[in-house]
């Protein structure tokens, strides 16, 4: 991956001190303040390249559009507090610690699920008032019992690996791992619709988000068995707490445990609900591995080694090698090309079309269409594109972005051909890595003897071939103090055909060509 230089990192909340060593050691800066309020923190940010939090500092889009920042690191599962649109749109990596706290998130669950059975803690309760109800806190064996999880990941899987240690019969939903994966551990998948009546206990593990919002509501409480045990220790919002108080009362559901605090008091009140201020994550172990796990992530990142729990930058998965950076800068210089070329002429860019040949390109199709993309919008007033945003930002223009990938044979394998078209007016080019340097191979149909390399100030124009048309432009660029340091010229000399100099300087104004050219762009790579 292309190098992200982060200097200085701003911890705003209380983490592990192994963050701050480790980013230390591998020569970031570190300043830790917490309890910033927004405009406090809104002011502070300024000066940092990256920022790590946990999940009391809320990162919003006036935070982010606030700062200059490189990378969000959330030493947590999940970036509920983070504005992840916002920082896309800013160019920002967010990261999380996806397996940070997942022990301890599953140990939490597995111990509401055992004091739900056992009504462990309104028994310690009734004991601490001077009590002996043993008859009032009957239990029930977790033997036999079946386990319904909602949500197959890291801790879903966890949490089944504990529960069938007890007897339980685990089943479960997700739609992104596969059936055959968690039969390997010992789930049986099923849809939401199959396994609502079968669960003696719920237990839930995926995001908040519009899909899951209110999973757990009057309707699908009226499927399970009555006296149903439910336990949330992923996000408020998953249950829908009117409903979980109205299945309480009915006796539909027997208890639950929330590890999210509730929103309605009568939740927290209620004599079959064990409800705890947010501690899944909350040992000493998760904290320190969370802490440990952020730092080692940015300093890989930032190292070019990988990239691990980056939520909005798939794009940069597969940048990590020294041909994918090679890749990159083809697709950026292939990208400006075409853009000196639409701008010269003052026309507006509507469609793109990115196409990568060859089985060595078959994995970069993806970056490829994000760096061609950069090179396009580098120069758009207040634009400023990266490999993560600028998807977003030609949307956000109106430009429809076309990509795809087809195999060749040898001699043209590892080409990327890309095509603009700018009010109505079509342009395309093509190009190559060799010998580790980008180079164009054709633009517009006029493929050049000697590909030019792409670096340095490059003059093309297109114009109709002469024995006398290099002496006649080399004359006028000396009137113009500029030096010709290389010339490309194309191999057909049938019709007006795009040629291409390098030279020591731009000019000053190219209408000075117009005499002798058709059409004329310039740019430095």
């Amino acid at each position: 991956m292309a190098p992200i230089f982060i200097k200085t990192v701003l911890i705003s909340e209380s983490v592990d001190p192994r963050c701050k060593t480790i980013l230390e050691e591998n020569g970031i800066r570190v300043t830790e303040k917490q309890n910033m309020k927004k405009d406090e923190l809104m002011a502070e940010i300024k000066d940092y390249d990256g920022l790590v939090v946990r999940s009391a500092t809320k990162v919003t889009a006036d935070i982010i559009n606030a700062a200059n920042l490189k990378i969000i690191g959330r030493a947590g599962t999940g970036v509920d507090n983070v504005d992840v649109d916002a920082a896309t749109k800013k160019g920002v990596i967010v990261m999380n610690t996806p397996s940070g706290n997942t022990i301890s998130a599953a140990e939490l669950t597995c111990a509401l699920l055992m004091s739900l059975s056992r009504n462990v803690p309104q028994a310690a309760m009734s004991m601490k008032q001077g009590n002996w109800d043993r008859k009032k806190f009957m239990g029930a064996e977790l033997y036999g019992k079946v386990l319904g999880i909602v949500g197959l990941g890291r801790i879903g899987k966890e949490v089944a690996s504990r529960m069938q240690s007890f007897g339980m019969r685990t089943i479960g939903y997700d739609p992104i791992t596969p059936p055959e994966v968690t039969t390997s551990w010992g789930v049986e998948q099923m849809s939401l619709e199959q396994l609502w009546p079968q669960c003696d206990y719920i237990t839930v593990h995926t995001p908040l988000m519009p899909s899951t919002v209110g999973l757990l509501n009057d309707e699908t409480f009226a499927k399970c068995k009555k006296g149903v045990k439910v336990v949330n220790c992923a996000r408020g919002g998953i249950i829908d707490e009117a409903a979980l108080v109205r299945a309480l009362e009915s006796g539909q559901c027997g208890g639950a445990g929330l590890d999210e605090p509730p929103k309605n008091r009568s939740l927290v009140d209620h004599p079959n609900v064990i409800s705890c201020p947010h501690l899944g994550a909350s040992t000493k172990e998760a904290q320190a591995r969370c802490g440990e796990d952020i730092a080692l992530q940015i300093v890989d990142m930032v190292k070019g080694k990988k990239l691990v729990g980056a939520v909005n930058a798939q794009v940069l998965a597969n940048t990590f090698s020294e041909e994918s950076q090679q890749l990159i800068k083809l697709g950026e210089a292939v990208g400006a090309v075409l853009q000196s070329c639409a701008t010269s002429s003052k026309k507006t860019l509507k469609h793109v079309k990115i196409t990568t040949q060859g089985d060595c390109m078959k994995s970069s199709t993806g970056y490829m269409t994000s760096s061609v993309l950069v090179g396009l919008l580098n120069h758009e007033s207040g634009c400023c594109p990266n490999l993560i945003n600028v998807l977003s930002l030609a949307k956000e223009s109106g430009i429809t972005v076309n990509q795809n990938h087809c195999a060749s044979d040898e001699a043209a394998s590892g080409v990327c051909k890309v095509e603009i078209v700018a009010n109505g007016s079509s342009y395309k080019a093509s190009g190559s890595v060799q010998g580790g340097v980008p180079v164009l191979l054709e633009l517009s149909d006029s493929v050049f003897k000697q590909p030019v390399s792409l670096t340095g100030n490059l003059l093309f124009f297109k114009a109709s071939a002469s024995p006398q048309l290099l002496s006649s432009v080399a004359g006028l660029l000396a009137t113009e103090g500029v030096e010709i340091e290389s010339y490309s010229a194309p191999a057909g000399r049938t019709r007006d055909m795009w040629f291409c100099v390098g030279v020591s300087s731009l000019l000053r104004d190219l209408s000075a060509l117009k005499p002798l050219v058709q059409e004329a762009s310039q740019l430095t790579i």
